[in-house]
């Protein structure tokens, strides 16, 4: 049997360190690499073509959603499953509408990952024990997600950049804010700038580095 490739996705070494010389005790399973940012896996995601990616989502230079994003753009076949230290429902939803395949937090048991990858690689969705009840994919809903840009503009919205600031920050024009902005709004179900902030602080994606 062809060994599942699997790429782990954390700059914390002690987790990739860990998990990496769990899952070679396993025959069904290759790790061919370790990255310490979203940025290396889209780079390098041509090059490598896992099976799987375990991927964090708090890191510097480009934040798991974002890689996640665009690593399915270029390598639709690539499944992902997060690996978390957040179990809370919005991260779990936000995370499967990125297109992630299947969500751990980092404290499972390392029979847990392998099942998450064997079930993940085999089609299937996987909620890891402690997450699955809070939410089901079949709960999701018809909500279209966020592109990585208007994430990027969301997250300064939040930390109350006025329009012009994000359009300085982002190197774009006020009226394209003005549009993401609309977009972002339209596609949350908010109205109201107060309301956006709840919105990412309830969520706790004000924590991620964009």
């Amino acid at each position: 049997m062809t060994p599942i490739r699997v790429i782990l996705v954390d700059d914390h070494p002690l987790v990739t360190d860990g998990v990496r010389a769990v899952l070679e005790t396993y025959d069904q399973i290759e790790v061919v690499e370790t990255l310490t940012n979203g940025r290396d896996a889209v780079d390098r995601i041509g090059d490598l073509r896992p099976d799987i990616m375990l991927m964090d989502l708090n890191m510097p230079g480009m934040n798991g959603l974002t890689a996640t994003e665009l690593i399915l753009e270029r390598a639709p076949d690539t499944r992902i499953i997060v690996l978390s230290m957040h179990d809370n429902p919005e991260y779990i939803s936000t995370a499967l509408r990125y297109g992630a395949k299947g969500y751990l937090l980092k404290d499972v048991p390392t029979d847990e990952i392998v099942t998450a990858i064997e079930t993940v690689h085999a089609g299937e969705t996987y909620l890891c024990t402690g997450t699955e009840g809070a939410l089901k994919p079949d709960e999701l809903g018809d909500r279209e997600p966020l592109t990585s840009r208007e994430q990027m503009v969301l997250l300064r919205l939040a930390r109350g950049h006025s329009n012009k600031e994000v359009a300085r920050d982002l190197d774009i024009s006020v009226r394209t804010v003005e549009t993401h902005r609309k977009n972002i709004k339209r596609k949350l179900g908010i109205d109201t700038t107060a309301g956006l902030t709840r919105y990412v602080l309830e969520s706790g994606l004000l924590g991620l580095d964009d």
